[in-house]
């Protein structure tokens, strides 16, 4: 039985998804998935996450498209002074709202890995880092803090 979104939330603690990065194309890409697999697009841009000026403004911080099917996909654009790696631009992403199974499962993840972005509450209130695992794997973590 596929669950929608908001029944996997519910049904689970956490969730694990693909994550695609584009240097500024997430926006026609997700277009494009959502054409291929249905579903409902949500975007949202750096500039509607406290950055509304520079040329960072317009892309994408996150795309999330639920699809018909049930499936996650999630992206978005690599902000200017990031490296945007094509062919390794897929990462693997945790998240939901039980801190200490994601939290565990961070600390292990970034052991004898490489730490990206440290595990801390961020600019849009949730708890999240981002590592490469010792086996060079990429991963982003996400703890949802409810408002």
């Amino acid at each position: 039985m596929l669950l929608s979104f908001e029944e996997k939330e519910i049904a689970v603690a956490s969730v694990l998804n693909p994550y695609l990065s584009f240097r500024a194309e997430a926006r026609q890409a997700m277009e494009f998935y959502k054409g291929v697999f249905g579903g409902t697009l949500k975007v949202n841009t750096f500039g509607e996450f406290g950055s509304p000026e520079g040329a960072d403004a317009d892309k994408v911080m996150h795309a999330q498209l639920e699809t018909d099917a049930g499936y996650t996909l999630m992206a978005s654009d690599t902000p200017a002074g990031m490296e945007h790696n094509p062919g390794t631009n897929i990462t693997v992403s945790l998240s939901g709202d039980d801190a200490g199974t994601l939290r565990g499962y961070w600390d292990k993840l970034s052991d004898g890995g490489t730490v990206t972005v440290p595990f801390e509450k961020q600019m849009w209130g949730d708890e999240f880092g981002s590592c490469i695992d010792k086996f060079g794997i990429p991963w982003m973590v996400n703890v949802v803090h409810q408002a």
